[in-house]
């Protein structure tokens, strides 16, 4: 009776750690454990203690995972925390590497509404993790009063992230039983993860191609649907089942779908105008697979023909961007330099094109009319972090997206893809499927 009671424990908990582990493509445990460790090595023999994102009250707001956290294990439950400890051969305070990821009590009560989770007592659970250990979140307080206790220097060499409320109540508790008279501020390790996380591996790039290729199908669905008459909500809907139908969990970001006037408003995320006949429509959406994002953005006709003149701010974009993309160099280029005071920013190049190529109904340049940078980093984050302007190196994914916006034409014009630096020093465009000239959006719209 006993040995089949262990049997069957075995298979429930064998079902228990399917969903965790099927429900995202993920990389090897050995990619995150490595992660873990470069972290460790810039703790420079601190520590680190990370929080996942916790779960959401709402049912309207599905879990979606601390970026960061993610990134370093690949764990997709809320409540945990990771805790590492870095690595030192200084003779007076010796320490090896360690890492834990400490996981919450389960609430029974609640998993009846949120489905089944881990706890450190669930059979595999390290194997399932693929942390060296596993304990209960309980212990988290003490595992790091025993390494701070060892070597009160460290104490003042404490890692994690800013402005979180667990992170800031383990730091004051833990000042409090090491009978602190103040309590330290502990260092912000976003500081740290950033660097890590801008140069892309093998296995990134890939959920990123993965990203772009359902991002790229739902744009062109789109150039399919539109139409005067058509919402632009509904726009965003069929991008969104798109999506879906092709294993993505998520939107990157609110889908931006604005006709008319609302083209020209950078960030219009309404979505509650009728498309109407004459209208340009810029269409700013894109997905997550696995977690990983893309960031695209088309502009389209809306009666699937260009007036000459949204034509005419179409090819000035479009040569921007392509001004951008001659005037890169490897390890020289930078990015998002809002300012343009890099003369090796891609933004000086697409914005001295912009301004010596077309005029506005006043024959003013049209310099003005775009208002934001050129580009950011994508990863696990749409806007995944940089130091900005960032140098352009092999591995790193980045959008380059060019816009003009005149409200008093009632015409914007943004062009946005993703790009990929190469082993090479070359740049790939990811989203070289997708039409990008004028004459390419237009026999799209008519390809049914």
């Amino acid at each position: 009776m006993i040995a089949l009671r262990s049997v069957v424990l075995t298979f429930l908990s064998a079902l228990v750690l399917l969903p965790a582990l099927q429900a995202l493509e993920k990389q090897p445990a050995s990619m995150y454990h490595a992660r873990r460790v470069a972290l460790a090595a810039e703790l420079h023999g601190g520590v680190a203690v990370l929080f996942a994102a916790p779960e959401p009250l709402l049912d309207f707001m599905p879990y979606r995972q601390d970026s960061d956290f993610y990134y370093l294990t690949g764990w997709d439950e809320p409540g945990a925390a990771l805790m590492l400890v870095g690595p030192t051969d200084n003779s007076s305070a010796m320490r090896d590497y360690k890492e834990i990821l400490f996981l919450p009590t389960r609430n029974l009560r609640m998993e009846l509404y949120t489905g089944v989770k881990i706890d450190a007592a669930t059979p595999g659970v390290t194997q399932a993790t693929g942390v060296d250990a596993v304990e209960p979140m309980t212990a988290l307080p003490t595992e790091l009063n025993k390494v701070i206790a060892a070597d009160r220097k460290l104490a003042s060499n404490l890692w994690t992230q800013p402005d979180l409320q667990p992170a800031a109540a383990l730091v004051r508790f833990n000042s409090v039983t090491l009978g602190m008279d103040s309590t330290p501020s502990a260092h912000d390790v976003t500081q740290l993860t950033m660097p890590l996380r801008e140069v892309k591996d093998g296995g990134e790039i890939e959920l990123i191609r993965k990203a772009t290729e359902a991002s790229i199908a739902a744009q062109r669905a789109m150039m399919l649907d539109v139409h005067p008459g058509k919402t632009e909500r509904a726009i965003a809907g069929e991008m969104t089942a798109v999506w879906m139908e092709d294993g993505c969990e998520r939107p990157s970001y609110a889908p931006i779908v604005g006709a008319g006037i609302n083209s020209t408003t950078l960030h219009y995320a309404e979505n509650s105008a009728t498309i109407k006949d004459g209208d340009v429509v810029v269409v700013d959406a894109a997905c997550e697979y696995s977690m990983y994002a893309a960031d695209i953005t088309r502009t389209v006709p809306a009666n699937g023909h260009f007036t000459p003149r949204q034509r005419e701010i179409y090819d000035l974009v479009l040569g921007a961007q392509q001004a951008a993309i001659k005037a890169f160099v490897v390890g020289k280029s930078t990015i998002n330099d809002l300012y343009r005071k890099d003369p090796n920013s891609l933004d000086t190049a697409a914005y001295n094109y912009i301004n010596t190529h077309g005029k506005d109904l006043h024959g003013q340049p049209l310099g003005k009319y775009w208002l934001h940078g050129l580009g950011h980093m994508v990863g696990i984050d749409v806007h995944d972090p940089a130091d900005y302007p960032a140098v352009l190196k092999p591995g790193m994914v980045f959008t380059i997206e060019p816009g003009v916006y005149i409200p008093e034409e009632k015409i914007g014009v943004r062009i946005e893809c993703d790009f990929l630096v190469g082993p090479d020093g070359n740049l790939i465009d990811l989203d070289a499927a997708l039409p990008h000239t004028a004459d390419e959006v237009e026999a799209a719209m008519r390809a049914h």
